[in-house]
């Protein structure tokens, strides 16, 4: 279960947080905070594949849902980004649908469910964004909708970014760019509440003066939290694109409660997974046997997706890649969005992700699925 077991408190030795304070003129500036081993380490000078191997059992060659299915009359463009849970026996598809011209701009935040993982029926809309296209509404569009359960509070908590949206120049990429993280909560208590309907508490992560270097123009246009060390960490995600070639990287940010305050890590990000960068969307699993797994979209690479691993959640190994067998009769020629890992009962995991026929921008975002076997070697390798 993505968002449910990648949650699961792991009980690790209590880790205490340092903050590095300035004290000027104006007051005090919390410029980061410093967690105990966090510098790099050589775990992250492996290869995932050195700690897990994975395989392909089953590979569907059709979409499970695309253009024309019941649900998706009024979505032109199809779906991107997301994650599936599994609760309660029955799979949940959270995802931003794409509604209308220009691409990428008016966008729904949508819960589907499915009871075999192959036969989908939509179930409602979480919130609409407005498709402004001048750039002044910072929630002119929506974007990956992450669901997690706020043990604390008894509440599902539900991460995703918005974007400001104007049409793109030569050199700068407009559709979506100074986005942020946006943090609602569900008005229906409990476990059974993850279809909201939610409210907005406010913004946990947005581009200013906290940003890296290595972030762009396109904001924080990701967020994924988990639980690790007694504390909470989150990838989060930008891209250089104010100029050209663009870049896409990975962070990592902190808070101690699944509320915030969050903090980015700066010592720590980007994450170095793999050169060039230009990954996206990291999605986190905590395996029963301890370790941590993040599979993620790799832009560079049109048939694999990408996965790192970490002993401690903090410090991740360079990517291995999941490499999809190129079928005659395969559907997808541009695989993007893994929706994270839901194990079955078997051994199995299951990986739904989005994918287009054609490419991003002429084709349809449908929702595909592959089974995965994951191997886990001795640690002391």
């Amino acid at each position: 279960m993505a968002a449910i077991s990648a949650n699961k408190i792991v009980r690790r030795p209590h880790r205490v947080r340092l903050a590095l304070i300035l004290v000027g003129l104006g007051g005090v500036v919390v410029t980061g905070f410093r967690l105990p081993g966090e510098t790099p380490n050589d775990l992250m000078k492996k290869r995932a594949a050195e700690w897990i191997g994975i395989s392909i059992p089953d590979q569907p060659d059709a979409p499970l849902v695309k253009k024309g299915d019941p649900g998706t009359e009024d979505i032109k463009y199809g779906f991107e980004t997301g994650c599936v849970l599994k609760l309660n026996g029955t799979y949940h598809w959270f995802t931003s649908e794409f509604l209308s011209d220009p691409l990428w701009v008016k966008t729904r935040l949508a819960h589907w469910a499915s009871r075999d993982g192959k036969a989908w029926k939509r179930l409602g809309t979480l919130y609409e964004s407005s498709g402004n296209y001048d750039g002044t509404d910072i929630r002119a569009s929506f974007f990956g909708p992450m669901p997690i359960y706020n043990e604390k509070c008894g509440r599902w908590d539900l991460f995703y970014s918005s974007a400001r949206c104007q049409p793109n120049t030569a050199t700068e990429w407009l559709n979506n760019y100074e986005m942020r993280i946006w943090r609602a909560v569900s008005k229906i208590s409990g476990r059974d509440g993850f279809g909201g309907p939610y409210e907005d508490i406010g913004v946990v992560l947005q581009p200013g003066k906290e940003s890296g270097s290595w972030e762009g123009l396109q904001g924080v246009d990701s967020f994924f939290p988990y639980r690790a060390g007694g504390r909470w960490y989150a990838f989060h995600g930008s891209a250089t694109t104010e100029k050209r070639p663009m870049s896409w990287s990975v962070g990592l940010a902190s808070a101690p409660d699944l509320a915030g305050p969050w903090r980015r890590l700066p010592r720590l990000s980007p994450v170095v997974l793999d050169t060039p960068h230009d990954v996206e969307n990291p999605i986190v699993e905590c395996l029963k046997s301890g370790l941590y797994i993040a599979v993620f979209d790799v832009l560079t690479r049109p048939f694999a997706f990408g996965y790192t691993v970490s002993e401690d959640g903090i410090h991740w190994s360079r990517a291995s890649y999941i490499d999809m067998k190129r079928t005659p009769d395969l559907w997808v020629k541009d695989a993007r969005t893994p929706l994270g890992l839901v194990e079955e009962s078997d051994g199995t995991f299951t990986c739904f992700y989005t994918g287009y026929g054609t490419d991003a921008y002429s084709g349809y975002g449908c929702l595909g699925v592959l089974t995965l076997k994951l191997n886990e070697f001795p640690r002391n390798r």
